[in-house]
């Protein structure tokens, strides 16, 4: 957010874990943040990784020791829920935690992020769907099981 016009991430920056998440895919992520190329400075994130299934998150670990041996510029952040703070992920690389709270009021994330994600020429778009032809949106409810 300190630079509003950069672009978020791409789909090769980011890594959004789940218990279904195979080791080739944690593996071909590590290798895309971890051996170095002339790409520029991405920030690589994994989300959820504390969602990994015991064998792979021990696969990644391997991968992951053996390949920061080759690059000691790489840009890695790996996001977990703190009510699984115990799982492998997160006690592996716990000398590096840092407990993140949001530094900037909602109101200009909220901004900040529909910046990034309105569609310009909202004529025949999906985003026409979302308030402001925002391109992404959140549905949600209190209710469980309501259709969302």
């Amino acid at each position: 957010m300190n630079s509003p016009n950069q672009p978020l991430p791409t789909f090769d920056e980011v890594l959004l874990c789940t218990p279904q998440t195979t080791a080739e895919q944690v593996g071909l992520f590590l290798r895309r943040c971890l051996i170095p190329c002339s790409r520029g400075r991405k920030i690589y994130t994994m989300l959820y990784a504390d969602e990994l299934s015991y064998d792979v998150s021990c696969r990644a670990e391997e991968l992951f020791q053996h390949l920061q041996r080759y690059n000691s510029t790489y840009h890695l952040i790996i996001l977990c829920n703190c009510e699984r703070e115990h799982s492998y992920i997160p006690s592996v690389f716990s000398q590096y935690k840092v407990h993140m709270i949001p530094q900037r009021p909602l109101a200009e994330i909220q901004r900040y992020l529909q910046h990034h994600y309105r569609v310009a020429q909202p004529s025949s778009s999906a985003a026409s769907v979302f308030k402001g032809n925002m391109c992404v949106g959140i549905v949600s409810s209190k209710r469980a099981g309501v259709g969302k």
